[in-house]
């Protein structure tokens, strides 16, 4: 095994891969967007591209938490020579971060702050050649990376990182022409220069059948729906050909608050507006018992019945609980005991592979906190399960340092399993796992690549799916195939475009070490 050698990075410490160091070039050379899978080594690309620019000026780096900020800086402190490395964030006092801005050789941001700053005219970014832009799929709107990149002149490289940015075409040109990013570099599991790093991954499909109180709660829930959207068709606000879905209600909704706002206060508005809600409450329902199980759904039903005694809003959900289903439904809900069946699946698989050997660690994860909570009172009681649960920070969860200082000890081995909710899907350096399991698939190929990669790193990795049959995660699991299916042929064209337009005339640097 070789090693990188370059003057500005520690000798005999990084590994030399050739896909690696094909990526730094042309990241040196033109503003890129990098695509490279979870895993496979973005940040020691930047650490290359960094390297390289320290001798042209100072280099400002960007990471949308505190925690990827401190994982970032942590890497180029180890790695880079004779370089100052500093971390700011929104915490970090202005006339601090008007210094460190002055003087460092590496900067290490949250980018709402620099945005902010830029925008007082506190500093510029004269003297930065380089600007690293990391989870680069956030790059829309006004999120913070695209006002800082409006003050980046022409002198300025640009880089973007991500290991997905979608399979919409139109969003991620946008990304490219928010952040100055002329061309693309992508490269996944299956390239040639990629291979010989990447360790083999089995996805496992486990299909699972519904019992039948979930089954009738279901049924009960959707025979409202029926009713609820059956008026929106007399009212003619929705298609009788085209069965209610979510997407569709929230249309008819944004067209019906249009019409509230151009004055037409009527009587069909005002009940559209009532029925569209409480219809979506309902799909909710039913994804929540298809998906997720009776715990979660007990949780909605109760915020569902705290909103119908609230005074003002609560005229839908009211209506919804008086109606002859709903009280069936309760009834089937408060007597049974039925959890859903891919609870005891999930028990299984990390019973499994918590006693296969010693180190095996396992991630879980689940969309929803409330299932979260279960699976990890669930698999607590598993002889040989030292579990940890990965939450956000919002409704008393686990603030930026819990959630650093869990994956510390799943890192060292003091937990093997974290149950995780979409917090550790992005970004967080969760170590090599031997399995990752889906309680649910999602339908979006940016986190399902991203789930898919904390397996696979260091050794072979197994993926599971769990999926009930003949409900929603049957279509999330094609959505998700298909996209990411489409999502690489779009990328190439999108970068044959932006290169056809010539939209980078800036100079072709020369490559101090690559």
């Amino acid at each position: 095994m070789g090693f990188l050698v370059h003057p500005r990075i520690v000798p005999d410490r990084v590994e030399e891969r050739l896909y690696q160091v094909n990526m730094v070039r042309g990241c040196c050379a033109s503003n890129t967007l990098l695509i490279l899978p979870t895993g496979l080594g973005k940040t020691i690309v930047a650490l290359g591209v960094i390297a390289d620019h320290l001798s042209r000026g100072r280099v400002l780096v960007m990471a949308p938490t505190k925690p990827l900020v401190n994982q970032h800086a942590d890497v180029f402190r180890e790695l880079l020579l004779d370089a100052d490395v500093e971390v700011m964030t929104g915490t970090t006092r202005p006339e601090r971060r008007t210094e460190i801005m002055s003087r460092a050789d590496v900067v290490v941001t949250t980018p709402q702050s620099v945005a902010n700053d830029l925008e007082a005219c506190r500093y510029g970014l004269d003297g930065f050649s380089l600007v690293v832009y990391d989870e680069a799929h956030r790059g829309v709107g006004n999120y913070a990376y695209v006002r800082v990149a409006a003050f980046c002149g022409p002198g300025i490289r640009s880089m973007g990182m991500t290991a997905s940015p979608g399979s919409d075409a139109g969003k991620i040109e946008e990304v490219c022409l928010n952040l100055n990013l002329y061309r693309i570099d992508v490269r996944s599991d299956d390239d040639p220069d990629v291979s010989p790093y990447v360790h083999d991954t089995y996805v496992n499909r486990i299909e699972v059948n519904m019992p039948k109180d979930l089954v009738d709660v279901i049924s009960l829930l959707r025979s409202m729906v029926d009713h609820y959207s059956s008026e929106l068709i007399s009212l003619g606000l929705m298609n009788r050909n085209w069965p209610a879905s979510t997407k569709q209600l929230l249309a008819i909704g944004r067209n019906l608050q249009a019409r509230l706002a151009r004055g037409e206060k009527t009587a069909i508005v005002f009940r559209g507006l009532t029925l569209q809600a409480m219809c979506i409450k309902l799909l909710h329902a039913v994804n929540l018992a298809e998906t997720q199980g009776m715990t979660a759904l007990r949780s909605y039903i109760r915020k569902l019945e705290d909103e119908s005694r609230a005074e003002r809003g609560g005229r839908g959900a009211r209506e919804i609980l008086n109606r002859p289903e709903y009280r069936d439904m309760m009834g089937i809900v408060s007597r049974t005991n039925v959890e859903h069946p891919k609870v005891s699946r999930v028990m299984s698989l990390v019973s499994r592979f918590v006693n296969d050997g010693e180190g095996s660690k396992v991630i879980v994860f689940t969309q929803y906190r409330d299932t979260c909570d279960l699976l990890h009172e669930k698999i607590s009681s598993i002889p040989g399960a030292r579990v940890g649960k990965l939450v956000g920070q919002a409704n008393g969860g686990l603030k930026q340092r819990e959630q650093v200082e869990l994956l510390d000890r799943f890192r060292e081995g003091d937990v093997n399993v974290v149950v995780s909710t979409s917090v550790g899907e992005e970004g967080l350096d969760i170590s090599s796992t031997n399995a990752v399991v889906f309680y649910e698939p999602v339908p979006s190929e940016i986190r399902t690549i991203q789930r898919r990669g904390r397996t696979g790193r260091k050794n072979d990795g197994e993926v599971f799916v769990l999926i009930a049959r003949g409900t929603v995660d049957e279509v999330y699991e094609r959505s998700s195939a298909q996209k990411e299916e489409a999502m690489r042929a779009r990328l190439m064209r999108l970068s044959d475009d932006l290169g056809r337009r010539g939209a980078n005339p800036r100079n072709q640097t020369r490559l101090d070490g690559f």
